[in-house]
């Protein structure tokens, strides 16, 4: 049997579906903190939403300042940063020294070459590799996904203590097929768990939870 990936659950933008998420077993819950996102919300409705509750939360920021990045995170009492943006090496071990946040950085390979690539520029300096799938629309969010198969064999690659987080596109019908490819540390959902944008559907959140646990058993694997 091989382990159950820890969830995280994106985009949260009320009390009650973090609350939902942790029933379901959230490891994480992700709120945006970048502006101009259909699901942003502001440093006081995040820690509003996620205080309090056992599962840890992530501020999602995109190519915003070291100083508004610290302040946001201070305010909404995130302990993960996860970077959506084009932030460089040298801006990620700045935002290391101003607090004691692991950080999260998103890519977007849309091949093997791409993968390899993020893996040499950031494996030496996050906590985390998220695989996110590219999209005109917006940084993430969009319910857009990586090609899985052609990121699949570069798994093996991602050294001990760089977690690997898949998020994009991530849906009940699919995310048994992610576990299986990617070997995942952490699924990250966002669109795939929502009745609208912003807001999440019970019942969606339950069965994706459900598939992941079931994705790492014998009959997924």
């Amino acid at each position: 049997m091989s382990a159950t990936p820890a969830l995280k659950f994106c985009g949260l933008t009320r009390r009650a579906d973090a609350e939902l998420a942790c029933e379901a077993g959230a490891a994480y819950l992700g709120v945006i903190l970048a502006p101009g996102g259909r699901r942003t919300v502001s440093a006081a409705t995040a820690a509003e939403a996620v205080r309090g509750l056992r599962a840890e939360a992530v501020g999602v920021f995109v190519d915003q300042s070291v100083a508004e990045v610290a302040s946001l995170a201070e305010r909404a009492g995130v302990s993960v940063l996860q970077l959506h943006g084009e932030e460089s090496p040298d801006t990620i071990a700045t935002l290391r020294a101003r607090g004691a946040w692991r950080i999260w950085k998103a890519v977007r390979p849309r091949t093997a070459e791409e993968f390899l690539s993020a893996l040499e520029r950031y494996a030496g300096v996050v906590d985390a590799l998220l695989l996110d799938g590219s999209s005109a629309a917006a940084p993430g969010g969009t319910g857009a996904r990586f090609p899985w198969e052609l990121n699949a064999p570069l798994r093996g690659g991602v050294p001990a203590g760089v977690a690997l987080v898949a998020a994009g596109g991530m849906r009940v019908e699919n995310v048994a097929e992610a576990v299986r490819l990617l070997r995942p540390d952490v699924v990250d959902v966002s669109s795939g768990v929502e009745s609208a944008p912003g807001e999440k559907s019970a019942g969606l959140i339950q069965d994706f939870a459900a598939a992941v646990r079931r994705s790492a058993s014998n009959d997924f694997i």
